[in-house]
């Protein structure tokens, strides 16, 4: 395989590790605002399935213009200044004197091509032309890239400076950019050189099947949780009625955690999924209300008790008839669905109960106490509505972003009603069985339209 290599460089502090992330999807690039992180070139391999290429993050010029110097007095002509920079990396003097530019010139001389990378939100200066110009000594292939770390106040006069020695100038914000930005990204480096395309286009293809495939392994990891917590529930033996009501606040705990245990483990494999190694996984740093159980926040994860009472006409054993007709002339959950009316009163008056306890007589003697499974017919939404959330976030985090992940709401309802009206029914049947502990055929296909 003809393997692209492309080195990240520029001055310090520009962002050059986060754009090796972001692109890399691997969040054990180091990143940091501090100037000097990167002290030494380091390679990172980017594996597809069919294909691959590398990025060679590298340490920031220090001394440009004294290089510069240097390589004025060792070549005079154009065609023997490639061989100069040869010299340069080679000299021992100058690999004492010039640590960092030794390290950032190594891989062009390898064979590299160069990704400049600079700060938009920061103003040209002269002291950029030595960089530019000890760059373009290298003869390698090379594209600039604007980075507006903070805003865009100088992007047009960098356009503008780097266009005198760069045929290619782009802007990438690495901390922003989605998963078909990164496409087009990679789709102009295959522009730089020939006899990459191929292989670049090769990745591209790649990335957009693994990406699918991602989606479709988020889907799997939904449906196990949803038929986990819905089925879920905790017994104990006792002697008497009033040991039973004795242990009902154990129960309650145990099975509260091991509920809350599983949503936390189901978060962290779809963190997996999307290789984010470095992001906090609890609920509480993730700023969404933390407690599973709080029913007072159910209604921003799942239906409201209008909407819940719809679904319950539409999929109540008397709707059928006019569950056809809200499939073919009525929104879901938004209009008085004539037919169904019992389902549509279980629904409303149910809509506040979450589980109770049981208390069984054994065959030789003494009681069971059984909490669970929950019969909350809004459950299965408010466990589809926190898991959307979390995925819509988590697929579109870019792996430079590091620390707690920022988190905002999401309409499930709304989520639900962009499906094709058929879909929209069979989820709907499908959480009225799993509430009642049936089986779903074929739960992650159904609920795969809302992992977009």
């Amino acid at each position: 395989m003809n393997r692209a290599v492309f080195a990240v460089v520029g001055h310090p502090n520009k962002g050059k590790s986060s754009i090796v992330s972001t692109l890399a999807r691997n969040d054990s690039v180091k990143v940091s605002q501090r100037s000097g992180t990167t002290t030494a070139a380091d390679v990172v391999r980017v594996e597809t399935a069919h294909s691959g290429y590398e990025l060679v993050d590298t340490p920031g010029f220090q001394r440009p213009n004294k290089v510069l110097a240097w390589l004025n007095q060792h070549s005079v002509q154009a065609d023997q200044r490639a061989k100069a920079v040869e010299t340069f990396i080679n000299d021992v003097e100058c690999q004492k004197r010039f640590p960092d530019e030794v390290a950032l010139l190594t891989p062009l001389i390898k064979g590299a091509a160069i990704l400049y990378v600079v700060d938009g939100s920061r103003p040209f200066g002269v002291e950029y032309e030595a960089e530019m110009e000890i760059l373009r000594w290298t003869g390698q292939p090379s594209m600039a890239l604007i980075n507006p770390i903070e805003n865009h106040e100088y992007v047009d006069s960098w356009s503008d400076a780097l266009a005198q020695y760069f045929k290619t100038v782009r802007i990438f914000n690495p901390m922003k950019a989605d998963f078909e930005r990164q496409l087009e990204l990679l789709q102009a480096f295959a522009h730089l050189k020939p006899e990459w395309a191929k292989t670049l286009r090769q990745v591209n293809q790649d990335l957009i099947n693994f990406r699918e495939q991602q989606r479709k392994n988020s889907a799997i990891i939904l449906a196990r949780l949803l038929e986990d917590l819905c089925v879920y529930q905790i017994s104990r033996k006792v002697l008497n009625k009033k040991q039973a009501e004795s242990i009902q606040p154990l129960l309650v705990e145990e099975f509260s955690y091991w509920m809350r245990q599983r949503e936390q483990r189901s978060i962290e494999e779809l963190f997996a999924v999307y290789a984010h190694y470095q992001t906090e996984l609890t609920m509480e740093n993730l700023n969404m209300p933390p407690d599973l159980f709080d029913c007072d926040q159910w209604y921003m994860w799942g239906l409201n008790k209008k909407q819940l009472a719809t679904v319950g006409a539409i999929t109540g054993a008397a709707a059928g008839a006019a569950a056809d007709m809200a499939v073919a002339g009525h929104s879901f959950m938004l209009g008085a669905i004539g037919g169904g009316l019992l389902g549509f009163g279980s629904a409303w008056f149910g809509a506040d109960k979450l589980v109770t306890v049981k208390l069984q007589g054994l065959p030789l003697g003494g009681f069971e106490a059984v909490y669970g499974p929950i019969n909350n017919k809004n459950f299965p939404y408010v466990v589809i509505g926190r898991f959307v959330h979390l995925h819509q976030q988590i697929s579109q985090r870019n792996h430079a972003q590091r620390g707690v992940m920022q988190v905002t709401t999401i309409d499930l309802q709304q989520q639900i009603t962009s499906l094709e009206r058929s879909t929209q029914k069979a989820l709907h049947q499908s959480c009225a069985r799993l509430i009642k502990q049936k089986t779903v055929d074929d739960l992650e296909t159904l609920i795969l339209p809302l992992l977009k």
